[in-house]
């Protein structure tokens, strides 16, 4: 009997206390996974609790309400995004999602035109408070786990700081409505590599999301509460060459009962600055894994690109 493959969870507290062994271990499950899970964190349970109340309560009010809060063209970079839009790449069935796009408060002059300002739900008055508490969370946590990475591939541990300092990185709550059709052929998330840097999920409410191994098996990973699950994006793994996979992941539709219950999450997907050039690090090309990318591209530019694939833009 063949048993489940386990994807590694890690305490990041050993990156202060153990370095060496833990960038070890964060590598290794990273060239294997393209996931893992980080305990130890720091992230209090009450602001995470905090910021799923407003969440909720946002999503629960009236489709007329929350559509005031959509910005037609604007590929949903800000605010609210109807249920229906998004679809995985290469997928013929829309997500069965909606969501919305908390963006960076700070931004440098030159990036007004490609960072455009937050809006915030005026009828859920501590949202914005809460929102980029947790945003701002997240993104110390991602620059931590970065550090880490970059140890793994012979850079100096601040590589990564003022590369994404000012990045355009997006906090998105997520609400999956219960589903009350049979039969149907949506799922809540297609089948999908995220696009940025790193991504960084706190507190998904339910079981669902899938991992596709290298043997092309899904691996249930629902972390426990006090885990955030951070995954590899598609923009690291073209700078490192393909060193770390962005690994396609799903979120499936759980069986009876349970499919009649909404489901949240929270993914960060935390992304370089708008000008930063995704060129494939030497360090990462050898003569068993030659430059698969030989033309660099900004990290707007393909952002742009892969924001036209999944229908947003």
């Amino acid at each position: 009997m063949s048993t489940q493959p386990n994807i590694p969870t890690l305490d990041i507290q050993r990156f202060d206390t153990d370095r060496d062994a833990f960038v070890a271990e964060l590598g290794a499950a990273y060239r294997e996974w393209g996931f893992a899970g980080i305990r130890g964190h720091g992230i209090s349970q009450d602001l995470i609790d905090g910021a799923y109340d407003v969440f909720v309560r946002f999503f629960a009010l009236p489709d007329d309400v929350k559509k005031r809060y959509h910005i037609p063209g604007g590929g949903g970079a800000r605010g609210y995004t109807p249920f229906g839009v998004e679809t995985a790449k290469d997928s013929k069935h829309f997500d069965l999602k909606e969501f919305w796009h908390v963006g960076r408060e700070v931004r440098d002059p030159k990036y007004v035109d490609v960072m455009p300002p937050n809006v915030w739900p005026e009828e859920v008055p501590e949202f914005r408070e809460r929102a980029l508490a947790l945003y701002d969370a997240l993104d110390a946590l991602g620059s931590r786990v970065l550090s880490a990475l970059a140890l793994h591939i012979g850079l100096p541990e601040h590589y990564f700081a003022d590369k994404t300092d000012n990045g355009n990185s997006i906090l998105r709550p997520i609400h999956y409505p219960p589903i009350t059709a049979d039969d149907i052929p949506n799922v809540r998330a297609g089948a999908h590599e995220d696009i940025n840097l790193i991504t960084l999920l706190v507190g998904a409410s339910a079981a669902g999301l899938e991992v596709k191994s290298k043997q092309g098996e899904w691996v249930p990973f629902t972390s426990h509460a006090d885990t955030i699950v951070v995954n590899i994006g598609d923009m690291l793994q073209r700078l490192t060459n393909h060193v770390y996979p962005s690994t396609t992941h799903r979120v499936v539709n759980p069986p009876g009962d349970q499919a009649r219950k909404p489901r949240y999450s929270t993914p960060f997907f935390l992304h370089p600055n708008p000008d930063f050039l995704i060129d494939v690090l030497p360090g990462c090309v050898t003569a068993d894994n030659p430059s698969r990318y030989p033309e660099p591209i900004t990290a707007h530019g393909y952002l742009e690109e892969r924001l036209r694939e999944i229908k947003l833009i």
